[in-house]
């Protein structure tokens, strides 16, 4: 999985498998309406090696990356004022 070194962007660590990480779909929905960061789902499944490159233990996990370089981690489930203000 390519992530961008440009831009903003908010990864989105998820498993299918996870309770909370489907709850967060519609605030995820509302975040891409109202947010210009780029949102890449990353699903811990299939991108083990991403996930460890992160250090993800824990998901729902959001780290946002400002050109490349992470800016912010959220862990656990987020509110859509949450994941603004780790957007900023």
């Amino acid at each position: 999985m390519n992530i961008p070194t440009e831009g903003k962007v908010l990864l989105d660590f998820y498993a299918d498998w996870c309770g909370p990480c489907k709850s967060m779909a519609p605030t995820l929905d509302a975040f891409q309406d109202e947010s210009s960061v780029q949102l890449i789902k990353v699903d811990v499944d299939e991108n083990q090696e991403l996930a460890q490159q992160y250090g993800i233990r824990g998901i729902p996990c959001f780290v946002y990356l400002e050109n490349g370089i992470a800016k912010g981690r959220a862990v656990g489930m987020q509110s859509l004022q949450q994941l603004k203000n780790l957007t900023v």
